[in-house]
This record gives C-alpha cells, sequence and structure tokens, in this order.
C-alpha cells in the first residue's frame, strides 16, 4: 500500500481554529470532508517548510509554526499516511480557498460540528481533550 508522510497545519486565529471542506475526490470516503490543511512533504523538506508552503500554495496565508500537537498513523483504502499536525498561528486574517470549497474558523468546542476526514478526528480530540 502506498505510504504518504503529511504535515497537518492546526491554524489558529484568537480562540478559534482554521477548517477546510474537500471538494470532490476520486476517494469517495475523503470527498466533501472537513480537514486540517496542509499537504505532502518532499524529498529534503522539513516538516515546517513543508507546510508554510502548502499554506501559502492552499490558502494565499502566511502562518507561523509551532509545536507539533499529534502524528497520526492512518490507513485509508487505497493508502497510508503519517501525518503531522502542527499548532500554527495565522499572520493575516485573509485567504483564499484554491483547493477547498469552504471554510470555517471554530472554537475549540465545535469542531465536532464538522464531518472530518478519519485522519483527522484524533486531532480534533486532542484539541478537545
Amino acid at each position: 500500500m502506498k505510504h504518504h508522510e503529511v504535515v497537518a497545519a492546526i491554524i489558529q486565529r484568537g480562540d478559534e481554529f482554521l477548517c477546510l471542506q474537500r471538494g470532490p475526490s476520486k476517494y469517495d470516503y475523503i470527498a466533501h470532508k472537513w480537514e486540517f490543511p496542509g499537504g505532502k512533504v518532499e524529498a529534503g523538506e522539513t516538516q515546517q517548510a513543508a507546510l508554510v508552503r502548502e499554506i501559502q500554495e492552499e490558502l494565499g496565508l502566511g502562518i507561523q509554526v509551532g509545536s507539533l500537537l499529534l502524528t497520526v498513523e492512518h490507513d485509508y483504502p487505497d493508502f497510508r499516511i503519517t501525518m503531522h499536525g502542527l499548532l500554527c498561528t495565522a499572520l493575516t486574517a485573509e485567504l483564499t480557498l484554491h483547493e477547498h470549497v469552504a471554510y470555517r474558523w471554530l472554537r475549540r468546542e465545535q469542531l465536532d460540528s464538522l464531518d472530518w476526514a478519519a485522519a483527522d478526528l484524533p486531532l480534533v480530540a486532542k484539541l478537545q481533550a
């Protein structure tokens, strides 16, 4: 099974976190699910550099990368991921959706109101713990 090492940005602005909704996907089990933004770590790239690049590409948003919240190992039916969820701070309020269909800024206690991608659920649980 294909394995990807990915990073996810848990972006905080005040007491709210940025949640993004995926669009259609060839994998129906992640289509339209909510997630923390991020992507694959390229060869020779640090997790922090990958996250800054991905968030710039996906959202045009400047972030400051902080500490690791949690590393999640998750097996989807077609691939496996190791996802490093890093706490980040938004440097601006402006963002543009390039790959997602919707976004919301939610407080910690509101996070479980969304239909999250399975791999992101442990990050939500950790934030709410």
